[in-house]
């Protein structure tokens, strides 16, 4: 690779960080620029799981105050997110290329929308569990969120692009509590479905090792910001910023 290659993979790394604990888009950055300066799909895939793991571990540093919320649920989440990534991470290595490349579009934009009604579906499931009687709020993990918790946590290990979106949406829905918690705790668990994926890449299967370093150093500063920047929006905002971003992600994959 060119020094302008180089350049551009480490911007590539630093706003990945940057998506990754704000939007959770963040391979829909990275992934193209590394196809663009001549990395083969399998290739790129797997580089780029391992060098955005940074960018989760200064994500967690900056969220660090709102993941001590709820402890034994994010051991959980991040316990469960991490054994499917090593599922994904197999499929990966076993399906040809592209296998997913027909529903992952359909996949985020869905989540885009139950994230966007999540508010309302969320009360409306709360006046549900009220005249059932069962008022309680949901702070640990149903058979239902624990699925699809464990479903994301391997499209993250096995692709990943848009899995942040899909883990806010199942997060959101499935559990009554601060929205922030949830973006924190969808950007940890994401990294620890990238954590699992990632060390089996990197002793089976073949990684760019400069690539991954350039990505590594860069995304660490980006997904601190990002955490930093996420603490300080509004819910409401944060929530619209991340069905943008999926929706222009889905987009992105379509055409």
């Amino acid at each position: 690779m060119s020094g302008l290659d180089h350049l551009l993979v480490v911007l590539a790394g630093f706003g990945a960080g940057l998506l990754t604990s704000t939007v959770g888009v963040a391979s829909l950055l990275s992934f193209p620029i590394l196809l663009a300066v001549g990395l083969p799909p399998v290739l790129a895939n797997a580089s780029n799981t391992l060098g955005l793991v940074p960018a989760g571990a200064g994500a967690a540093l900056g969220f660090r105050r709102e993941l001590r919320l709820h402890r034994g649920l994010t051991y959980r989440v991040v316990l469960l997110a991490g054994i499917a990534g090593s599922v994904g991470a197999a499929l990966l290595l076993a399906l040809p290329p592209g296998v997913f490349e027909a529903i992952v579009p359909w996949l985020i934009l869905g989540t885009c929308v139950l994230v966007g009604v999540q508010p309302r579906l969320s009360a409306w499931l709360a006046v549900r569990r009220a005249s059932s009687g069962r008022s309680s709020a949901r702070v640990t993990l149903g058979p239902l969120t624990t699925f699809f918790v464990f479903v994301t946590g391997i499209y993250g290990g096995y692709f990943g692009a848009g899995a942040g979106v899909m883990m806010i949406a199942t997060l959101a829905l499935g559990l009554d509590v601060d929205f922030r918690f949830v973006a924190a705790l969808r950007t940890l668990s994401v990294m620890a479905s990238n954590v699992v994926a990632g060390a089996i890449f990197a002793v089976v299967a073949e990684v760019d090792w400069p690539v991954v370093a350039l990505l590594a150093v860069s995304s660490i500063g980006g997904g601190y910001l990002g955490a930093r920047i996420a603490r300080r929006l509004p819910a409401t905002v944060l929530r619209i910023a991340v069905v943008l971003a999926g929706g222009a992600a889905a987009v992105a994959l379509l055409i």
